[in-house]
């Protein structure tokens, strides 16, 4: 059934990376009162300092492959955790702090969707889940060039990917140019791809394409608002 198939894919949408011999590794430190980390660095890059004025924001993740087309859309109002789930003639609303079981199924998906988008500012909202190591010189997995890498190893136990791993790529600008998702925090990678094609939104850089090696698959964001207080 096209419904599997698409659940399928998604599955395998949820990241990857490659393994790279890195030339200097620094290990996880902690920062003086005033020095930002690596995470915080990348964040504010992406305008996470704008992100507490914002209300409300909608994005629909799209993925093509073949001649498969799949779309879902997300209404968040981040103020009182409001999220309206649009996806093909489903419409669901829920309160993300009181979540039924269908709400949890859904809500799944929008974390998967809003990670993609926004996986910047999951390394705020998500410190303290995660380990980070800071790669100073690396090689970005599609493009070969050189980069700055942070990898982050989730928890073992909570959350949705429990101790699994992200590589992101980046240059002195801490914009993501690449990522990639390892599951289970295995050597190689599972999923990788681009950040490209980004856009301003009200103050945040998001990037509205990704695009993988093999060409296949292409995962983009339409319908991209914001309001603010």
């Amino acid at each position: 059934m096209k419904t599997n198939y698409i659940v399928a894919l998604l599955s395998i949408l949820i990241f990857a990376s490659c393994k790279t011999e890195p030339k200097k590794t620094e290990k996880t430190a902690e920062p003086t009162a005033t020095e930002k980390t690596v995470p915080e660095r990348i964040a504010e890059a992406h305008g996470f300092d704008n992100w507490a004025d914002v209300k409300e924001i909608t994005f629909t993740f799209n993925v093509d492959r073949d001649s498969m087309h799949f779309e879902r859309s997300w209404d968040w109002e981040t103020k009182t955790n409001n999220v309206t789930a649009i996806s093909g003639a489903d419409t669901l609303t829920y309160n993300r702090n009181s979540m039924d079981s269908i709400a949890l199924k859904t809500n799944s998906g929008f974390i998967n969707d809003r990670y993609w988008l926004m996986a910047p500012f999951n390394l705020i909202w998500d410190s303290g889940n995660y380990t980070y190591e800071h790669t100073g010189e690396a090689t970005a997995p599609i493009s070969n060039e050189p980069m700055q890498k942070l990898t982050i190893v989730y928890a073992n136990e909570g959350g949705y990917t429990p101790g699994d791993a992200y590589d992101f790529y980046f240059k002195d600008d801490y914009i993501i140019r690449e990522w990639a998702y390892r599951k289970s925090n295995q050597e190689e990678p599972n999923l990788v791809s681009t950040w490209e094609d980004y856009v301003d939104v009200d103050g945040l850089q998001l990037a509205q394409q990704h695009n993988r090696p093999d060409g296949g698959t292409s995962l983009y964001f339409t319908g991209l608002s914001v309001s603010k207080e």
